[in-house]
């Protein structure tokens, strides 16, 4: 049973949704659980026929819990489920306690993002977990790193899984912009907007670079809390007749596509899908150097990357590939080769099976009889 809390558009919820799909089902049969009803995953995990169970918890501190425990607990035991996989926060803190409590004989817990950024009682929380998983799966070694550094993280529990991408969904061709935005170079990007992503750089450092005689444009796909804030930053910039927001979509490589620059700004990650996906559209990417952002981009061959602590360093990075064509054009080339190739979401589902059966077979469960999972 792979675990997230909602099946929306976040990072984590769409790589248990690829994880979920791509499973070889001669040696798996792979069942979804989340706490919030709905979102556009539903569809394509119905479409695999990937059973979904809904829980109904709303807090970790009212009955809610209890039930949605108890829930689950039936469901574990209904459908002999001998591995759980949670693939955020809440679910790590909901899940594990439970698959210990009605017997399931691995629990997989993971570690997506620094855990500094957390409030503390999550990262008390998480501590417990982190004694009751078998494996603590992370997708970047900046996270593995941190873990080992400031948490003493056992490094025989870390499992390294780099997140992959869907080649037949997101590659390199045609793509939807605004029809103002025809014939310009478009610099882009595209995520949650939240505090952390810091789409705020992104508008100023494009103030710094554009002119009124440039053919440059700017747009920016996502939903969240800051989109009102930062449609306010635009307009104080003067950058209204030449910033499109467009809010989050389902088909975002489309929008990716459209694209000739793309930006992640983040000032904190660990490995992000939307830079990853970006490259393997074939757009030209910058990226700041946190996380594992380096670890997927090599500086001057396949992207660029910016220092977080000197944004001004950005708007350097824009102007050169905002105005060199044939800089853009052997990024691009090379962003294509890196996404394919080493992150390919075959790859990725491969070495999370190959966890997965090392770990039931070291509870003497071969993997002939781990049917579900």
């Amino acid at each position: 049973m792979l675990m997230v809390e909602s099946l929306g558009h976040g990072g984590c919820e769409r790589d248990a949704a690829k994880l979920a799909i791509g499973l070889d089902r001669k040696r798996f049969d792979p069942h979804m659980a989340a706490f919030h009803e709905g979102g556009f995953l539903v569809d394509k995990l119905n479409g695999a026929g990937v059973p979904i169970l809904w829980l109904p918890v709303r807090s970790f501190f009212n009955s809610t819990a209890w039930k949605g425990a108890k829930m689950m607990g039936e469901y574990l035991r209904r459908h002999r489920i001998q591995l759980i996989h949670a693939l955020d926060v809440p679910m790590d803190i909901f899940s594990a306690p439970v698959a210990r409590a009605y017997g399931v004989p691995v629990v997989i817990t993971s570690q997506l993002s620094h855990r500094n950024m957390y409030p503390r009682e999550r990262r008390i929380a998480l501590r417990v977990t982190d004694r009751l998983a078998s494996a603590i799966v992370v997708n970047s070694k900046a996270v593995g790193a941190s873990l080992k550094k400031e948490f003493g993280f056992p490094a025989r529990k870390l499992h390294l899984t780099y997140n992959g991408v869907h080649g037949s969904e997101f590659y390199a061709g045609p793509g939807t912009r605004p029809a103002s935005f025809a014939g310009c170079v478009v610099v882009g990007s595209a995520c949650v907007m939240r505090p952390e992503k810091r789409i705020d750089w992104i508008l100023r450092a494009f103030a710094e670079v554009y002119t009124p005689q440039s053919a440059l444009r700017l747009m920016l796909v996502g939903s969240g809390p800051e989109v009102p804030k930062l449609m306010n930053l635009r307009d104080e910039l003067g950058l209204s007749e030449v910033c499109h927001f467009e809010p989050m979509k389902e088909n975002v490589a489309d929008w990716m596509r459209g694209m000739d620059v793309f930006i992640n700004s983040s000032e904190t990650e660990s490995f992000p899908n939307a830079l990853l996906e970006a490259m393997a559209c074939g757009c030209c990417v910058i990226g700041s150097n946190v996380g594992g952002i380096p670890e997927l981009i090599r500086h001057g061959h396949d992207g660029l990357i910016f220092d977080s602590k000197n944004p001004a360093e950005l708007a350097a990075m824009l102007r050169a590939a905002a105005g060199d064509a044939e800089l853009r054009q052997r990024m691009r080339r090379h962003a294509l080769e890196t996404a394919h190739e080493r992150f390919s979401i075959e790859r990725a589902i491969a070495r999370t099976e190959a966890l997965y059966e090392s770990l039931l077979t070291g509870r003497g469960i071969p993997p002939t009889e781990a049917q579900t999972c």
